[in-house]
């Protein structure tokens, strides 16, 4: 959410905030500003959306998925900025953030980067009031996360296709962002089994408390209806993890 301005992008996130039952709202990092985030954050707040703090590498023109060379303690300091202002946008409107998912090319390398997630740890943990990390259930930052004591919640992806390790395959390869149907099949496999079938064709244990559809992607609202619509036919309730 928040990553687009003016009346169409909140017109796209309001669409979406009626499907969806938490938002990753971006904190003026890789996108957005004050006005789209006290858009997006009213939004929530008035369809009973969770908030979530969504900042990433300070680099607009990439969008936040090209890895920068920064020391960990210099992304800590951005992110904690990027957190602050949001949680400040938040509370203005009668809300509160309740979790911290990095974006992007961060959100990937804390996931190997261990001085990395030991900082962004202790920033979470020294926040007035202690976010749920949301990350792979298997990585540095979830390791680091509960080291100092976090609550994290296990993230799977409805709409991106898995390599046979587990990882995310890379975005400029063929197939790597998944179709409305295949990510609703993806969605229900995830949500009912804690499987996802690989781009090899193998069957992975993969444990998912909440699933992610990204904005961004081309027909976003469709297919976040479609995923939330197969996972309620499968008979499985959605609601907020946090």
């Amino acid at each position: 959410m928040a990553e687009g301005s003016g009346p169409q992008g909140w017109a796209a996130d309001a669409a979406l905030l009626n499907v969806v039952t938490s938002a990753n709202i971006a904190c003026g990092g890789h996108a957005g500003d004050e006005e789209t985030m006290r858009h997006a954050c009213t939004a929530a707040l008035e369809r009973g959306v969770a908030i979530g703090a969504h900042p990433g590498y300070r680099d607009r023109e990439n969008f936040g998925r090209v890895e920068l060379e920064l020391e960990p303690g210099v992304i800590a300091e951005q992110l904690g900025e990027q957190i602050a202002l949001l949680a400040l946008i938040a509370a203005e409107v009668g809300g509160e953030v309740t979790y911290v998912k990095p974006h992007g090319a961060l959100y990937h390398r804390a996931l190997r980067d261990e001085q990395l997630a030991a900082a962004l740890a202790e920033l979470f943990a020294d926040l007035s009031n202690a976010p749920v990390v949301l990350t792979p259930a298997r990585g540095a930052l979830a390791d680091a996360a509960r080291a100092r004591g976090l609550r994290c919640a296990a993230e799977g992806f409805a709409d991106r296709a898995y390599d046979a390790a587990g990882l995310l395959v890379a975005r400029e390869l063929p197939g790597s962002v998944l179709a409305e149907g295949e990510a609703a099949r993806q969605a229900v496999l995830l949500a009912s089994e804690g499987k996802v079938v690989a781009s090899d064709g193998s069957v992975l244990e993969l444990s998912a408390d909440s699933l992610c559809v990204h904005g961004d992607s081309p027909g976003a609202i469709a297919l976040a209806r479609a995923v939330r619509g197969a996972i309620e036919a499968a008979g499985l309730e959605v609601r907020p993890f946090a």
